[in-house]
């Protein structure tokens, strides 16, 4: 085994240090795998329920009509979520445009959107119009209130009360912590927060930004409460076959106006060709689970690597998981910079190829970006991105198999020690 890791560029300082921090991380992975199962059985069930069929993966073309196996894949998604219904189609971009699918939606002129989970992620911003850009909500004269986090990630409850208003539509509760440092929140939390919400006034919609947060936890936000679950197939759901696409899942009255917004009016849901990815959405939903707990013990695995040479890390090695993200905090952008090189040069694609920073479209710093993927910009696939400015924190997250997300934490580390940035206790 040393043998082959170091024909792959892993030193034996590396691998004997990454050994001893596996050695301690049997129970942990342990409990990840019990959830899978869960879930795994979860995910077959609805599939049974729905009763799909090899009739479901036929390829659909022009207006889509009568397409059996999109609209099964829907029932199967609202079964999983614990929705009324979902909107699950190729035609869905990424988890940005799924967002912005649902907010434009179901907000109107006149309405506020308020976040409740603090800044949301970068390319949010551009949807929301907190940076102005063509398009966006406050062009429609939808107005944006926010409520940071308290100092412990927990909701700021009598702030939330305080900002509620008479015009207030819509409260957004992003799960993951896209580019901050802060605790993801846990599917309990995020259904105390529903709650209190609706205790104050009923009508108002809870849309949950669930993206790096399927099938980490038994429960979905849908059971506790959700008006809308949104994410990307690009990301846990697909299971790495997903080759595009997006998923809201929620009331009936949501999803029909996210249809709406989606297609045209008058058209809806009835309308959408599937291109022939039905088999590929299907069985990646059905590895779902199974690629997701891999994922998880490469999060695992990084925090405590880290960790254990003195960074900062969320979570931290021993806390429990609501998300597929490890953040950890270098102080410095060669930290940044050099991790990335190493889950590049882990990759089964593209693994020659150096990731440099660069201004990616949507972000207000150069972003570095690090993904030898078989679908572009699948952070399901082992991944890892981060924005070159203060605190220089990486985010880590993904890989379809736990060997290749151990691979590349340990490649990630020999970037770091060769470049002398770390000494190897």
């Amino acid at each position: 085994m040393t043998q082959m890791y170091e024909s792959l560029g892993i030193s034996r300082e590396v691998y004997e240090y990454s050994e001893k921090i596996l050695n301690g991380l049997n129970d942990r992975f342990q409990k990840i795998d019990e959830t899978s199962e869960y879930n795994q059985l979860k995910v077959i069930k609805a599939m049974q329920d729905a009763r799909v069929s090899a009739e479901c993966f036929e390829t659909s073309s022009g207006y889509g009509y009568n397409d059996r196996g999109r609209d099964t894949l829907e029932a199967v998604y609202a079964n999983i979520f614990h929705t009324e219904a979902a909107l699950v189609r190729p035609q869905i971009t990424c988890g940005t445009h799924a967002l912005a699918i649902a907010l434009s939606a179901n907000l109107r002129p006149g309405d506020e959107l308020l976040s409740i989970s603090g800044k949301p992620y970068d390319t949010l911003e551009e949807v929301i119009g907190i940076r102005p850009s063509r398009g966006s909500l406050a062009e429609y004269g939808v107005t944006y209130a926010q409520v940071d986090l308290l100092p412990d990630g927990g909701f700021d409850y009598d702030a939330i009360r305080k900002a509620i208003k008479p015009q207030t539509k819509l409260v957004e509760i992003q799960r993951s912590k896209g580019y901050q440092t802060r605790p993801t929140l846990s599917v309990t939390q995020i259904g105390e927060a529903i709650a209190f919400v609706k205790s104050i006034r009923p009508d108002i919609l809870c849309m949950v930004d669930n993206c790096y947060g399927e099938f980490v936890e038994k429960k979905e936000p849908g059971e506790l409460g959700a008006d809308m679950v949104v994410g990307s197939l690009i990301k846990n759901p697909g299971g790495g076959l997903a080759p595009a696409g997006g998923y809201i899942a929620g009331t009936l009255a949501c999803i029909e106006q996210c249809a709406f917004r989606l297609t045209s009016p008058g058209l809806g849901r009835e309308v959408g060709a599937n291109f022939g990815v039905m088999q590929s959405f299907y069985q990646g939903l059905f590895l779902a689970p199974t690629v997701t707990a891999a994922a998880l013990k490469g999060a695992v695995f990084a925090a405590n690597v880290y960790e254990n040479l003195g960074f900062a890390v969320v979570p931290n090695g021993s806390e429990e998981r609501h998300d597929i993200i490890q953040a950890i905090t270098f102080g410095f952008p060669e930290g940044v910079i050099s991790f990335c090189e190493g889950i590049q040069a882990a990759a089964p694609v593209d693994s020659y190829v150096t990731p440099e920073p660069w201004a990616m479209p949507g972000y207000d710093s150069d972003v570095i970006m690090a993904a030898g993927a078989f679908v572009q910009g699948s952070s399901i696939e082992l991944s890892a991105d981060g924005p070159i400015k203060p605190p220089y924190a990486v985010y880590f997250q993904g890989g379809l198999t736990w060997p290749h997300a151990k691979l590349g934490i340990m490649m990630s580390l020999q970037k770091l020690y060769e470049k002398g940035l770390v000494k190897l206790a």
